[in-house]
């Protein structure tokens, strides 16, 4: 195919994105249920779509490697960050895109199919990957066989139900390797926490299989013989009885805590109800951020004040008080505050590593504005040739705001998220075009 070829391609898809807007009102309910089933079978052919395409970029992405003379072990690094981009999506789920892809592609042609016929969803066709990925690649593809090349096997069949199927076969096809690969998961056990809503965290633990149970039979026996002694209900108690025995306080209200609680000014003091923010879990109410301020400062707790500053007109945060030794650390802190999360666009994973937009040895400087906290993938794939991240710092006339640049040329763009209590304020035509000119003066 030209690139002509290509680009007329790409603009009919453009025109039919446009075209799903337009469409005229249902005129009945039986129609519009119609509808919304061939939307969602359009939307799995796309996913199919998506991974034949997903699985030429590699392909031309090794060709243009290897004609470099770039060794085979490193060709293709950085190519799910770019498929993420691209979709908009996290770092980490862009590897499942391209993993989806691959096995798509390249063993499994009958779940490719009825996701292409929309008798598939995205999700299904994942679970279907996932659960044989464990496996040899004639295994998978009878599994393949045997669950997608009729899929009149999918009628009424719900995702978990899909999933205890698929686990089932690849345990009468190769129980050694199901075996195997519990063991194997054993070495991912970990705990997490990702915000909920209403003020609330959502704590979880991934564990073997028999911890995870003695865990949860213990917390529930313990309210079993604790319920109806106060007023809190049995799942109360139960979370109640995980916070104190892992923390060894003697109740939840005795805890040692650490948090970073970012207001303004007028907040702290109660003129002004925006809302603060917690790091590491997002926006909180006002009153909420007020009280665990004056708790603390109640229970005598080592609390401690520190002042950042911000450009009144952006808000962009531009320094703060530190009384860390080395500049560093207080950097580092500094952009944990500024940034947030990984500052690559759509990736809202922790701040795991700190690096230089320019880098180092190149002559970039360790400073705030050259500076970014990024994810452990996103900082190793911008490594890759072809990457170029910029930044900018103009802090009275907006936040800062990162650039990077993939191998294809493609641009995206991520600012630095507003301060708590700041709103951008409008910008007359006037005043830009006298900022413009101020700033080549």
């Amino acid at each position: 195919m030209s690139d002509g070829d290509g680009e007329a391609t790409t603009a009919v898809l453009q025109s039919f994105l446009s075209s799903l807007s337009d469409l005229p009102a249902a005129g009945d309910e039986t129609e519009s249920i119609d509808r919304i089933a061939v939307l969602e079978a359009i939307k799995a052919g796309c996913a199919a779509a998506q991974a034949v395409e997903t699985m030429r970029l590699e392909e031309l992405r090794r060709e243009a490697e290897s004609a470099a003379g770039v060794p085979v072990a490193r060709q293709g690094r950085g190519l799910a960050a770019e498929v993420a981009l691209a979709r908009k999506a996290s770092g980490s789920a862009g590897g499942r895109y391209l993993g989806l892809a691959r096995a798509l592609m390249r063993e499994m042609p009958h779940t490719r199919a009825a996701l292409a016929a929309g008798a598939l969803t995205e999700w299904r066709a994942t679970i279907l990957v996932r659960e044989t990925a464990h496996l040899t690649p004639r295994d998978r593809g009878e599994i393949d066989r045997r669950l997608c090349a009729d899929v009149s096997v999918f009628e009424g069949v719900g995702d978990r139900a899909l999933d205890a199927e698929v686990k089932r076969l690849a345990y009468e096809l190769d129980p050694q390797a199901v075996v195997d690969r519990h063991a194997q998961a054993a070495k991912d056990r970990r705990v997490s926490t990702r915000p909920a809503p209403d003020g609330m965290v959502r704590l979880s633990a991934l564990l073997p299989l028999v911890s995870g149970i003695s865990v949860y039979a213990s917390l529930k026996k313990h309210a079993d013989a604790t319920v109806g002694a106060d007023d809190r209900t049995h799942a109360q108690v139960m979370a109640d009885a995980l916070v104190e025995r892992v923390t060894g306080a003697a109740t939840v209200d005795a805890l040692p805590v650490a948090v970073s609680v970012v207001m303004s000014d007028e907040v702290l003091l109660g003129s002004n109800g925006a809302a603060a923010h917690v790091t590491g879990y997002g926006p909180i109410p006002a009153d909420t951020a007020r009280d665990m301020v004056a708790t603390s400062l109640d229970a005598d707790a080592a609390t401690t004040l520190r002042r950042l500053y911000k450009a009144p007109s952006s808000g962009a945060l531009v320094a703060m008080d530190s009384t860390a030794r080395l500049f560093p650390t207080g950097l580092k802190l500094f952009l944990d505050l500024r940034d947030e999360s990984c500052r690559i666009p759509y990736c809202d994973a922790p701040i795991a590593e700190y690096d230089h937009a320019d880098p180092h040895s190149r002559g970039g400087d360790t400073s705030a504005a050259n500076g970014g906290g990024m994810c452990l993938a996103h900082n190793r794939a911008k490594q890759n040739p072809g990457w170029q991240m910029t930044t900018a710092d103009h802090t009275d006339t907006t936040r800062h705001t990162s650039t990077v640049t993939t191998p294809t040329g493609h641009s995206h763009l991520s600012r630095a998220p507003a301060p708590p209590g700041h709103h951008d304020q409008p910008v007359s035509l006037i005043e830009q075009q006298l900022r413009a000119l101020l700033d080549a003066a």
